[in-house]
């Protein structure tokens, strides 16, 4: 199972087009927020399942603020993370998730990619599509496969 994970697209949907024709055989698209009203049309452009959530950008939307997904063995919990501070740190929103009973926390809102295992949980954030803040700027998705065994594999991949 191959699972693309997005955020930030912020109606600036080439790099995604980009990002789609790159990566092939996706089983599910995680959008974790500012799409900026354009969640059906993202649906649409990913061909597959999507799960998506409210960023801070997303006014007038009633999108979730959050969701618990099931993940092959994985429980993953996926938010844009603005409402958990994020931009001053990820430890409450490790804190909330770990607290959970999570495996992965998932999420966007800081454009910058991280991956962190620490804790006990993967704590994940892909970056921005659109408008990357990381040094060298490059625009950054991640993908998270299950194997043969139903174990996750996590990689931050970014666009030239």
């Amino acid at each position: 199972m191959r699972i693309l994970i997005v955020s930030d697209t912020h109606k600036k949907h080439d790099n995604l087009k980009r990002i789609l024709e790159r990566e092939t055989d996706i089983d599910l698209m995680i959008h974790l927020g500012d799409s900026e009203g354009y969640e059906d049309y993202l649906a649409e452009l990913a061909g597959c399942p999507m799960e998506i959530v409210l960023g801070n950008n997303d006014f007038f939307s009633d999108l979730d603020r959050e969701k618990e997904l099931q993940i092959g063995k994985y429980k993953a919990l996926i938010t844009h993370g603005h409402y958990y501070y994020v931009s001053m740190g990820v430890e409450d929103l490790k804190k909330e998730a770990v607290g959970r009973g999570m495996d992965v926390v998932m999420f966007g809102h800081t454009h910058r990619p991280l991956l962190d295992y620490s804790r006990g949980i993967v704590t994940l954030n892909p970056g921005s599509v659109s408008y990357p803040r990381q040094e060298g700027r490059r625009p950054s998705y991640a993908i998270m496969e299950i194997d043969g065994k139903g174990e996750a594999h996590y990689y931050i991949e970014y666009l030239q």
